[in-house]
């Protein structure tokens, strides 16, 4: 089967996109397919340096960091492949529950989940992500734009993702549930 044979106009479950062996990567976000592009250089680029930074710092933390393609699948009613209907695959993320991660990915929500914009996703990753990251818990939610080379930080509120701040080249990252965890902006740009 190819993507093209589809109908976009479904609702489609964990359990169908399981099934799927397209070239193109894809994600669902509330049942809805959702083709992904390919990742620009500088997307590459930040994504590494963010990644390892990441890494480096959870040497010997409970957390890990994980970065696409790896699948994070939201439940709704149960856990069943057949009742999920939300499986995306963020840039990066940060899972601090070891029972959430399994052989196929990560079961429920991330604690920090990391987007790297581009021109083809802005959309995607600034409405339907944030509303489902919001419902789905997700604590802090990372928008990262390399054309503005800014980084947005939203943080969980009362169940309300809220922006806490704009980072920009000058400044450095921090993280409320990663201690100590620091990043300078300017070595995260430094080749965009």
């Amino acid at each position: 089967m190819e993507l093209a044979e589809l109908d976009l106009t479904q609702i489609y479950t964990y359990a169908d996109y399981i099934k799927w062996k397209f070239e193109e990567r894809v994600e669902l976000l509330r049942g809805k397919i959702f083709k992904m592009g390919a990742p620009s250089t500088a997307h590459q680029r930040i994504s590494m340096q963010m990644g390892s930074t990441i890494n480096a710092y959870l040497k010997g933390k409970p957390c890990e960091v994980f970065s696409a393609p790896f699948d994070v699948r939201i439940p709704r009613k149960t856990i069943e492949d057949k009742d999920i209907i939300t499986v995306f695959q963020p840039d990066l993320c940060v899972i601090c529950d070891p029972s959430k991660i399994d052989d196929r990915g990560c079961l429920g929500a991330p604690d920090i989940v990391i987007e790297i914009l581009s021109p083809a996703n802005n959309k995607k990753e600034l409405k339907y992500k944030y509303e489902i990251y919001e419902e789905a818990g997700v604590k802090e939610y990372w928008i990262i734009d390399p054309r503005e080379k800014s980084v947005q930080i939203n943080l969980l509120t009362n169940g309300k993702l809220i922006a806490h701040g704009y980072l920009f080249e000058e400044d450095k990252i921090t993280s409320e549930l990663l201690p100590g965890f620091s990043l300078d902006l300017g070595v995260l740009f430094d080749k965009i």
